[in-house]
């Protein structure tokens, strides 16, 4: 009881000094003054702006009006644009030379592999009479790198002049004539059928005169396609990868060692004897 009425008598003066707090305020105009300053402080929030509702405006649907002139131009370009897109036309292209016409009078026959067309100068057209030395030096791959003549192997990859002494392209440097020391698969036409004479004595036990009679050569790529050896692949390190199979590297010396003609002999080997093993 004695706490809680000492609380009510504090509580009483308490009261009794704010009321007076208040009346001398008062008497001193100072009441208004902080009214004031409050106001002042933190003024009213303005009333918001109406916002209009944006609408997209929509067109009729009628045709724009067009001059003749501009009609001729947008039909030229698309038709154009369309013809470009022809993987024939595209082709043709690429068989034109400089001065507008098919080269060798090939209309519709697509250049082979080992011939392909190439832009150069007259400055480009003549070997270095030390190049034109070392070219035969080695007839597996080339030992003479030129980087417009020059046709890269699938599988060494070696954008090389070939050794072949009767190579007229590699020779005197002619595009419209076949590199003899490169093959060209009859079916593609393609850069995978492009191979060097070494690789292709080594990874395919072949030779290159052989193939260059053969004019129905195929390379490993059409020969899996068409179902003639599915086994009989190509071992270069790109088409390995696309089968998740590990480069075959230097099996070159593999081969030798366990009596395999090639490096795609000991592969067709490995890959027979895959598929007669039972799945686990």
């Amino acid at each position: 009881m004695g706490k809680g009425q000492a609380k009510s008598d504090y509580e009483n003066v308490r009261n009794a000094r704010i009321l007076e707090n208040q009346a001398r305020l008062t008497s001193l105009g100072l009441h208004k003054t902080i009214t004031e300053l409050r106001s002042i402080a933190s003024p009213a929030k303005p009333p918001k702006t109406h916002v209009r509702d944006y609408r997209k405006k929509v067109y009729e649907l009628t045709s724009l009006r067009r001059s003749n002139r501009l009609k001729e131009i947008t039909a030229t370009a698309t038709a154009t644009a369309a013809v470009s897109k022809n993987p024939s036309f595209r082709r043709s292209e690429r068989l034109r030379g400089k001065s507008g016409s098919l080269t060798g009078g090939e209309s519709e026959e697509r250049r082979p592999a080992n011939a392909p067309l190439v832009d150069v100068r007259k400055s480009e057209l003549q070997l270095s009479s030390e190049s034109a030395a070392q070219r035969c030096n080695s007839k597996g791959r080339g030992s003479v790198y030129h980087p417009v003549f020059g046709i890269h192997c699938h599988l060494c990859r070696q954008k090389k002049l070939c050794g072949e002494e009767d190579c007229k392209r590699c020779g005197n440097l002619d595009m419209d004539q076949p590199c003899i020391g490169k093959t060209d698969c009859s079916v593609c036409h393609s850069s995978r059928g492009v191979l060097c004479r070494g690789c292709l004595k080594v990874r395919y036990g072949e030779e290159l005169e052989e193939v260059r009679e053969n004019r129905k050569w195929m390379c490993p790529h059409c020969i899996e396609e068409k179902g003639i050896n599915p086994y009989w692949i190509c071992n270069s390190s790109i088409c390995l990868n696309k089968r998740n199979m590990a480069p075959t590297g230097a099996a070159v010396y593999r081969c030798q060692e366990m009596g395999y003609k090639s490096v795609a002999h000991l592969l067709m080997d490995e890959l027979k004897l895959a598929d007669k093993m039972p799945s686990l």
